[in-house]
């Protein structure tokens, strides 16, 4: 197991401190319990007394196949409640090497200098920053290869700087590409209020974790990493087409929340699918395959290049395509992909930002389709902070209010992902049982609603959805904790044998014996933690529940609303 380094922002002090009551948990079972122990769920996200961690997962810097995720938790400060998002790069794997489990950021400094954190395998310290106050995260993570080598980034734009509810934390790729962000719930604005703009992680001489038994490590490896392969989505779909693949699927399904959450089809979808990106990608010298960290076999993302076949933005996917394209009634992929570049590079998350602007142009700020004035929002009134910007960076339900729209698809404050509950009813459970409010990742329902990964659920019903949502959440709260790919809950879903190799890695790395019983025992647990945090903080089930047009307005094709109950809806929790 590796060691804590705490951080104290107050006093500048860094120490390296056992796991202790920690010990076993990594990724989001690590962050989460950090939270739920040492931050009062009642402080102020952006005060002294919230917490920002950084985890890798339990199998984080072994051969296990997509097994670098990086996951960062606090009390966010758009929700209002526990968060935890994570993301691929080079940190996780770099960290683990180095033998550390987390980071726990600390304290608030007095003043309001910027500084940064540089470890490796002598030390951490704390160090200046303040040259790199205002920069982009491009223009940050290169000056700090320059200075470091190919290190590990965690870095913050000027979104996070500012503390803008929306801001994000982005790790780089292994070309040293900002593009990949821990991005929901405002995690860039908390470590913003710590004063850090960035941490560097030079594995450079690194012991390497320990692996109790090798040879059985290798042999359940190969059948996990076997196992994502041969299966149709992760070894077919999502590297031809990337996760972009899914436009043309939603929106036949129609569930692709089209203006703002007001039609559930976007007639121009061909233009801004997965199908239109590969072939721009093939076209233009792009690559359409692409791995956001090392490890990685599923290899979704992808390096977009412009018309001239400069380098344009990395890994446009589904969720940013959607958001900053269907929902603003942007038609034209090239112009996404720059929205998506300068999000990345502000450092603001790209569901919440495009659901901000969709809800703005509700308001009349801008009409549907303006993408000039979209770019214009984002790369001079939102970088500059700008009072109009700064709502913009503040989410979507601000923006409602700022602007008398009382269509805001958002639970908890936080704005929904790309997948309209009245039309796929499972992840609309997702969405208002979460802890971490609207996000689809906490439990994928559209496997089975959809995808028909791990049977069939119709998603137009409601019968058996509480039901699949509960499953699907304690098992993406386990597959989060070892520190895994979202995506490999598809093999996992319909493969029992990649399933068992899971915990068999971990059995050989830890000297284990766990069981499928214990796998879920772990989420179930995440999962209670985070419910009691937030019910800390102040939430109750009326917290649990769509926003009220959802229940009112049907949703073109099918003209549906969402049907679950209440009390459906409640019974989410008894497990």
């Amino acid at each position: 197991m590796g060691k804590i380094l705490r951080v104290n922002m107050t006093d500048m002090t860094v120490k390296t401190e056992e796991l202790g009551e920690y010990a076993g948990l990594g990724g989001r079972a690590l962050t989460s319990s950090i939270i739920a122990r040492e931050v009062p769920p009642l402080c102020h996200p952006l005060g002294p007394n919230n917490k920002l961690v950084g985890a890798t997962g339990l199998l984080a810097g072994t051969p296990a196949a997509s097994s670098g995720r990086f996951h960062i938790g606090c009390k966010s400060p758009l929700t209002g409640g526990i968060k935890e998002g994570n993301s691929g790069g080079l940190v996780s794997q770099k960290l683990a090497r180095l033998g550390y489990s987390a980071i726990v950021l600390e304290g608030k400094p007095a003043d309001d200098k910027l500084r940064m954190i540089h470890i490796n395998k002598d030390k951490a310290e704390i160090l200046p920053a303040d040259g790199y106050k205002g920069m982009g995260n491009y223009e940050t993570v290169g000056k700090l290869w320059e200075k470091y080598g190919k290190v590990g980034t965690i870095s913050i734009g000027s979104a996070g700087e500012q503390k803008l509810c929306s801001a994000s934390i982005a790790m780089n790729d292994p070309d040293n590409r900002p593009t990949r962000h821990a991005g929901r719930g405002g995690q860039g604005a908390v470590m913003g209020s710590k004063g850090l703009k960035a941490i560097v992680v030079d594995d450079t001489g690194a012991p390497g974790v320990e692996i109790k038994d090798k040879d059985e490590f290798k042999k359940w490896s190969k059948i996990f990493t076997d196992g994502l392969l041969k299966h149709p989505v992760t070894g077919q779909g999502l590297p031809t087409y990337g996760t972009a693949v899914l436009i043309n699927i939603i929106n036949e399904a129609g569930g692709l929340p089209t203006r703002n959450f007001s039609d559930g089809r976007f007639e121009y979808a061909s233009e801004i699918s997965g199908e239109k990106l590969t072939e721009n990608c093939r076209e233009r010298g792009g690559k359409e395959t692409h791995a956001c960290t090392p490890g990685c076999v599923i290899r979704c993302s992808n390096v977009y290049n412009d018309k001239d076949g400069n380098y344009l933005t990395s890994g446009l996917e589904y969720e940013s395509i959607w958001a900053l394209g269907a929902n603003c009634d942007i038609r034209d992929l090239d112009v996404v992909a720059r929205l998506e570049r300068l999000c990345d590079d502000i450092g603001i998350d790209t569901i919440e930002t495009g659901g901000t602007i969709a809800v703005a142009m509700e308001g009349g700020l801008l009409p549907f389709g303006d993408w000039e004035g979209a770019i214009k929002l984002l790369d001079e009134d939102l970088r500059n902070g700008t009072p109009i910007g700064k709502i913009i960076g503040s989410g979507a339900v601000t923006a409602g209010k700022a602007f008398g729209v009382t269509k805001v698809a958002a639970v908890k404050g936080q704005n929904m992902p790309a997948y309209d509950p009245r039309a796929i009813q499972g992840i609309g459970v997702t969405y208002a049982t979460s802890t971490m409010g609207a996000d689809h990742t906490a439990g994928y329902a559209i496997a089975t609603n959809i995808m028909k990964v791990g049977g069939y659920v119709d998603p137009l019903k409601t019968e058996g959805q509480v039901e699949l949502s509960r499953n699907l959440q304690i098992a993406t709260a386990a597959i989060d904790s070892a520190g895994l790919c979202l995506f490999t809950a598809f093999p996992v879903l319909d493969q029992p044998e990649t399933f068992e190799a899971i915990y068999r890695m971990l059995n050989a790395m830890y000297g284990l014996n766990l069981t499928a019983d214990d796998v879920a025992e772990l989420g179930k647990t995440v999962l209670r933690t985070e419910r009691d945090f937030n019910t800390r903080a102040g939430f109750t089930n009326k917290d649990d529940r769509l926003p009220e047009f959802m229940y009112m307005e049907p949703l073109a094709p099918h003209n549906q609303v969402f049907e679950i109950t209440d009390k459906e809806l409640d019974e989410f929790w008894n497990f």
